[in-house]
């Protein structure tokens, strides 16, 4: 395989692969060829059809690896090879509609194949020009198929930059990846020599951390760089802990190279040599095609030593975590890394002075990372052309919960929660009422319908009492309990706590107690303001952001569903019929016929009555389990 040894070399190459993916690149908009403005060279491209099919987790467990198989071997049994190709890629983030076979040149994007649909697809599609109308995505509002992604509402105001190359090129062929101009702006910084002048770019750039702290990323580098140490480590944090998400998680699936070169390329400019990946062992296809990915930079002279006759040298490693929350904070992540207890410690100094193995160390996360090379290709001023006034460029969210199109997307800061929700993601499912958006994974708050027109950016979450954390948005609906909702997320916190500070360890627990006891109809108005103070305690003097945050469902919960709480202790209801200790089963007589099919499938002998005759429902024994209610088939079982 080619060393590459300068920037003409790759132009080359580039050139070279180019080729073959031009055809993928006929599309337009950010579901077609998703393209931040990294246009193809020109040129004869080939005359074959382009099948792409999602090899993310998502579709791969709805047996995306037997469509891919399948279609091979129907082109190979009708003779179509010189008409087609079949390539496994990343998450085109449409996972409600999932799995997904992308046909270019025409950008036709069939949703919800099944192996047995790979057939059809080549004989009609491949075989005839004509699409699979049966598989084609059905716009809900009007019924009318829509054949390309670019006109698809999820789509539509969608502009993808950390995930530019997710769903359009094969992950574990990095030849594909330089096609899209990968390692053009690592090259470019080794070949102008100028470390400081690349940080002055992201420092200009406005690109902010998106693993939930904010921290202007160019500074970090800058201070970073500044440090005097004989040797400085670059981290990749891959943590992903939120419960809901996986940004991080697809763009390592589907664009590990773009992590690598942007590692290398902070590499140069801090002046390390050495960078860490740290994953979660529970990210099988991540870390595989994270090697992969790794050894075939190492085979081009991408990675080692003299990188591109620069005379600069860097190399990465994995290292794995065994799944905690906390280690997401980059102080325990190192402590991790180190073979020690994943505990925070008080900062500063900050990782940038003093971080892994007690060395100068550049922490940033994978979505972060991202964004670095198409900033240095294109520049500072086009990427803080996007967003708001403090927030510049895009962010990329897990949408999840009791919406229409789950899935992943990318959207340019300033979007308003009424957009995500109702246009990207097509509404709430069932026709069900919005009550609240979750945001920030479980450290953030719940808003409201008053918060759908707040545009989505650093500062005005934090202001609504939420925070953008690392992008999960979990949505909930009219049938969704607030109160027990906090209580959720703070038995996820409790769990995840490292224990090492007094007020994240012990009073979170209290705040959870507090939460059960509410929901178990043996709460008081005052346990609602205590919730308040000790929340805010929580917050004042917790060491980590773990701890700093966690109180934030409750207190948004609080804040905007305070009616929902005082129908807890005082009337001993759940509005949202969730809370079990608060439902009460009784049967109508009206309409019971005495048939005893409720009374033989009580576990506890709570009903009571005469065959053919009405029963009732002994509240002192019923452990409302529902089980009489699904058994009913005269729907003779009241819950209120």
């Amino acid at each position: 395989m080619l060393k590459i040894s300068s920037f003409e070399e790759l132009q080359f190459l580039r050139e070279k692969f180019a080729r073959d993916i031009t055809v993928r690149e006929t599309a337009e908009g950010p579901g077609g060829g998703p393209d931040p403005g990294l246009p193809m060279p020109e040129g004869d491209g080939p005359a074959k059809y382009h099948l792409l099919v999602c090899g993310g987790t998502g579709c791969r467990a709805s047996e995306s690896d037997r469509i891919i198989q399948n279609l091979r071997t129907e082109i190979d049994y009708r003779g179509l090879s010189d008409r087609a190709e079949v390539f496994m890629t990343g998450c085109f983030g449409f996972c409600e509609k999932g799995p997904i076979v992308k046909v270019f040149p025409d950008n036709t994007f069939y949703t919800q194949v099944t192996p047995d649909d790979c057939a059809e697809i080549i004989s009609s599609h491949v075989g005839r020009g004509q699409r699979v109308e049966r598989l084609l995505y059905v716009d809900p509002e009007n019924g009318r198929s829509i054949e390309d992604s670019v006109h698809m509402g999820f789509y539509r105001k969608q502009v993808r930059i950390a995930l530019r190359n997710c769903g359009l090129i094969d992950p574990e062929n990095i030849e594909e990846y330089i096609a899209r101009d990968g390692y053009r702006a690592l090259a470019q910084v080794l070949e102008s020599r100028d470390p400081a002048a690349a940080v002055e770019v992201i420092k200009r750039s406005g690109l902010r951390g998106r693993g939930g702290g904010g921290f202007p990323t160019g500074i970090k580098w800058e201070v970073a760089a500044r440090q005097q140490a004989d040797r400085k480590y670059v981290v990749c944090n891959a943590d992903e802990g939120d419960p809901g998400a996986f940004m991080d998680r697809s763009i390592l699936e589907g664009d590990p190279g773009s992590i690598i070169e942007a590692m290398a390329t902070c590499g140069y400019c801090i002046g390390a040599t050495k960078g860490l990946v740290y994953i979660r062992a529970e990210y099988p296809l991540a870390i595989r095609r994270l090697r992969i990915a790794i050894e075939q930079a190492r085979s081009y002279g991408l990675l080692g030593r003299n990188i591109m006759d620069s005379g600069f040298e860097f190399d990465i490693e994995l290292r794995y975590g065994a799944g905690a929350f906390v280690c997401g904070e980059e102080t325990a992540l190192i402590h991790s890394m180190e073979g020690n207890r994943g505990e925070p410690t008080v900062k500063p100094p900050f990782p940038a002075e003093k971080g892994y193995l007690g060395k100068p160390t550049n922490v940033n996360n994978v979505e972060t990372l991202a964004n670095i090379p198409v900033i240095l290709l294109r520049g500072p001023e086009w990427f803080s052309s996007i967003g708001t006034e403090r927030s510049k460029g895009t962010k990329v969210f897990a949408l999840a919960g009791k919406i229409n199109n789950v899935g992943l997307i990318e959207v340019p800061m300033g979007t308003t929660l009424r957009e995500v929700i109702f246009e990207i993601g097509g509404g709430i499912k069932d026709g069900k009422r919005f009550k609240a958006v979750q945001t920030g994974g479980p450290s953030g708050g719940c808003l409201t319908e008053k918060h759908l027109d707040t545009p989505i950016d650093f500062d005005n979450l934090l202001a609504a009492g939420s925070m953008m954390g690392s992008g999960g948005m979990i949505v909930m609906d009219e049938d969704d309990c607030m109160v027990s909702v906090a209580s959720f997320y703070l038995d996820f916190t409790v769990e995840e706590s490292c224990g090492k500070c007094a007020p994240c360890r012990i009073g979170n627990k209290r705040l959870h107690e507090i939460l059960e006891k509410i929901c178990g109809g043996r709460g008081t108005e005052d346990d609602i303001q205590y919730l308040k103070n000790l929340g805010h305690v929580i917050k004042d003097t917790s060491l980590c952001g773990l701890g700093q945050t966690s109180p934030n469902p409750v207190l948004s919960t609080i804040e905007h569903f305070y009616p929902e709480y005082l129908a807890h202790v005082r009337e001993r209801v759940c509005p949202a019929g969730k809370c079990k200790a608060l439902k009460h089963y009784s049967i109508l007589s009206d309409k019971c016929t005495g048939c005893t099919a409720c009374v033989r499938t009580c576990p506890v002998g709570a009903i009571v009555g005469e065959k053919r005759q009405p029963h009732r429902i002994d509240d002192n024994l019923c452990i409302k389990c529902g089980a009489c209610y699904s058994k009913c088939k005269f729907v003779a079982i009241d819950v209120r």
